[in-house]
């Protein structure tokens, strides 16, 4: 094992335990901040896979913006902050249909590779990236932040007072 291993492993414990607690939790902004320590952990192991410049763009626009949105929206609606009695339900049917995702994903990955060796791909540039971004992924990024300012749109009208 080297260190790059035991760096994936670590991350991914705490990716892994910080999910869990973001499905888990009872308090919506503490879950939204455990969702950061998710979300910060995976851009751990993409900078340990040597992807620097996906995982800047993962603490950029999902740490940096997709939390804060979210956080500014529960916060602006007037959402409860503390715990939620609506957020106590039976945990059984997610866990069952979260398992059997899960169990199907890792059936799939071991039956498509049968644990032979990938080859690594070229390095790419930021540049060659940036290119492919602007030129193929354009429209998909475009509605992202359509539905990003939406959201936001949104979470300002129903903050409003209904007197006005």
């Amino acid at each position: 094992m080297t260190v790059a291993d035991v760096l994936l492993v670590a991350l991914g414990a705490v990716t892994l335990g910080a999910g869990v607690l973001v499905v888990t939790g009872r308090h919506l902004v503490r879950c939204g901040l455990w969702l950061v320590v998710s979300l910060g952990g995976l851009a751990g192991m993409y900078l340990v896979l040597t992807a620097e410049l996906v995982a800047w763009v993962q603490i950029l626009l999902y740490v940096g913006a997709v939390v804060v949105l979210l956080l500014f929206g529960v916060m602006l609606t007037r959402a409860p902050i503390g715990p939620s009695p609506d957020l106590d339900r039976p945990r059984f049917a997610g866990l069952l249909v979260g398992g059997g995702a899960g169990l199907g994903l890792a059936a799939l990955l071991v039956d498509a590779y049968r644990w032979g060796r990938v080859d690594q791909p070229p390095p790419g540039t930021a540049a060659r990236i940036g290119a492919a971004l602007f030129r193929q992924w354009v429209l998909p990024f475009e509605v992202v932040s359509v539905l990003l300012l939406a959201a936001l749109v949104g979470a300002i009208v129903l903050s409003r007072r209904g007197d006005r």
